[in-house]
Formats: structure tokens, sequence, C-alpha cells
């Protein structure tokens, strides 16, 4: 989860930009009228989409409206321009305005493989998206694409401090729980930076993921970076969104193991893998904790909170298993979750995720 950690100088609710817009779609696509905007949900960050009845060379077309100010919109065209080089399925780009904003790409659809996954399908569709994640990775350095630096991971985790535990659950730290935070973050960052290094998708999961015209693709990168390769696989398996048992998942960690071997050359040992996945997992759970709280309490978006008995599932049951980083699950539990059982957000942590939907379908 990598929401704009901006706010947008444009207006939104407005919908001022509307107008704008449509005329500059109908522009690009040549029509003496502004085209019909069938408005389509929105996401974690501020970009407003768009449907379109037109086509171009067969292909359904989006509007988008990405406010300037706080959306990536020149690395978002320069990965989608990459990976068409690269042949790694994304929407492609028809035309864009980077100083209002505007796009015209490639309408991949509607079936996110979050609506696909069932228990009978999955190892079908996880195999396809470990297939896609290994072609990410074995591809060469994107130009400029900048480091997943160690004061970037930390300045992720920091939104726990910023916003969950003071914003969201009303707690002050003391200098000893500020120190124990302190300590699992460098525990957590030396991991993560001693990892072999590749491009990091950053969002790699069932909502970012489509199943467009040509299999599987790629939505919602522009947040990439360069950095540890164990990120978007704990993004994929321990999804936010969807829960799968961990002996499953377990199973999946050994199996992209061997894929790096044989597709990447890089070879690891069980036990470190395991490891490094676990704790890159711990690294970005604790920073979505953040990241709901703040979509929350400064952007009105309260349905992330539902997913936050999950991503407390996935921290604890991560921290609970290394001696390294037991004592922060024993201070969140005697701390921390009281409080959280007083939010209306929560429900039975041990149990989040085993009513997904996913969980139904045949």
């Amino acid at each position: 989860m990598s929401a704009s950690a901006k706010t947008p100088n444009e207006p939104l609710d407005d919908k001022a930009f509307e107008p704008a817009l449509a005329q500059w779609l109908a522009l690009q696509l040549g029509l003496a009228e502004p085209p019909v905007l069938q408005t389509l949900g929105g996401d974690a960050g501020f970009r407003r989409y768009y449907r379109l009845s037109q086509r171009i060379d067969g292909q359904a077309l989006l509007g988008v409206y990405a406010p300037p100010s706080a959306e990536k919109n020149r690395e978002f065209v320069a990965l989608a321009q990459y990976f068409q080089q690269h042949r790694i399925s994304a929407p492609h780009i028809h035309a864009v305005d980077y100083q209002r904003g505007f796009l015209l790409l490639q309408d991949l659809g509607e079936q996110h493989l979050f609506d696909l996954l069932s228990r009978t399908n999955v190892d079908d569709y996880y195999d396809s998206a470990q297939t896609l994640l290994l072609r990410l990775q074995a591809g060469p350095r994107p130009e400029g694409l900048p480091d997943y630096d160690g004061a970037t991971l930390l300045q992720e985790m920091e939104l726990l401090r910023q916003w969950f535990i003071p914003k969201l659950l009303g707690y002050t730290l003391g200098q000893d729980e500020q120190r124990l935070l302190d300590q699992l973050f460098a525990q957590l960052q030396q991991s993560a930076l001693e990892q072999p290094q590749a491009l990091v998708h950053r969002d790699y999961h069932s909502r970012n993921i489509m199943l467009g015209p040509d299999g599987l693709a790629l939505i919602d990168f522009q947040d990439a970076l360069w950095g540890p390769i164990s990120y978007d696989l704990v993004s994929l398996l321990r999804d936010c969104y969807v829960y799968w048992p961990e002996r499953q998942v377990a199973n999946w960690v050994e199996q992209y193991r061997h894929s790096l071997a044989a597709q990447c050359n890089i070879t690891l040992a069980p036990e470190q893998w395991q490891r490094w996945f676990d704790w890159m997992g711990l690294q970005r759970h604790i920073k979505v904790l953040g990241i709901f709280a703040r979509l929350y309490l400064r952007d009105g978006k309260a349905v992330y909170l539902d997913d936050l008995p999950l991503v407390i599932r996935y921290c604890l049951s991560v921290a609970e298993r290394y001696p390294e980083t037991s004592a922060f699950a024993q201070w969140f539990k005697q701390t921390l979750l009281p409080l959280c059982q007083q939010q209306p957000w929560y429900r039975d942590y041990k149990r989040a995720g085993e009513d997904g939907a996913h969980l139904e379908r045949e």
C-alpha cells in the first residue's frame, strides 16, 4: 500500500475538472463534442477514472484525472512505457497532459484478481501472478528509478507512530516504548537492505492486478522503486484484503525461492528466504497500519478500517515467531490491542480474513 502521502491542491469533490477533462479527451479523440464520462470507483489515491464509449485500434479507453500536486504522473507514464518495452502487461498510454493531470489510457476492464480468487483457482492465478512478478524482477533497472533506501523504509514505518498509535488509538508513547520501536524498525530496515534488489511495484496485490485481454496486467505502479526482492511477493501472498492459510502461503514462498534460482540465478537458503519474507511483511504491515489510519482520518476513507484486523493478524503472527521481534508482539498485545478492541472497526484479529468472499467462491 503506497497511497499518496500528499493531499491535492486541485479541487476534487466539486468535480470542477470534469468539463476540462472532457474537452481535452474530445481533442485527443478527434470528436466534435465532449464524450460522455462514465464515473468509475476510485482507489486509495486521488485519481478519478472515467470509462469512455470510444475506442482506439479496438482498445477500450479510460479518461483519468490524477491531480499533479498529489500523483506521480510522470513516473506512471515512464514505467508504463518501460513495461511495454519489456512485454509486461500494463495499460497503454495514449495521451497525457502533465500540467493538468489528464490521461487517456487503455481500459483493462473490471476483472481485478481480488474479484476472481477462490479456493479452487488460487493456485493457478497465483502461479500466473508469480510468473509476472519474476518477469518484473528479472528485467533491467528502469532509468532514473530511485532506490528503496533505508530512509524510505524508516519513513514508512514511522506512519505507525504518526497516525495509527496517537491519532487513531489516542495513545502517547513513553520513552521505553519509543526505544522498542526504534530497535524494531532498525532490524526490519537492515533485513530489507541486505536482500538482493530488483524492481519493486510496492503494491503488488489482488486489487492492483487485473485480468486483461492478454492475461494478468499491472496497475497502480507509479510508486515503484528499486528494492528488496521479497517485497512484492509478500504483498501478494499476505494481501491486506485477502487471507490464505499459513501452510499454503509457506508452500508458495518455497515455490518462489526455487523460481528465483531457476529464472533469476538467485540462490537462497530456505531459512534466510523465509526470514526475509516474514520481516519484509512485518515492515509493510506496520506501514499499512499507519496508512489505513491516515486514509480514514485525513482523507475520509473509512472503508480501510475494516481491513485493519487482518493487518494486525499479519503483524502479530510474524512478530511472535522470532525472538528478535517477540517483545514488540507482547507490547502490542498488552498495550495497543485493548485500545483496538474499543474501536468500532475491531473484530477478533486471530480470525480476521477467514470470512472473506474469496473463501466462499467455487
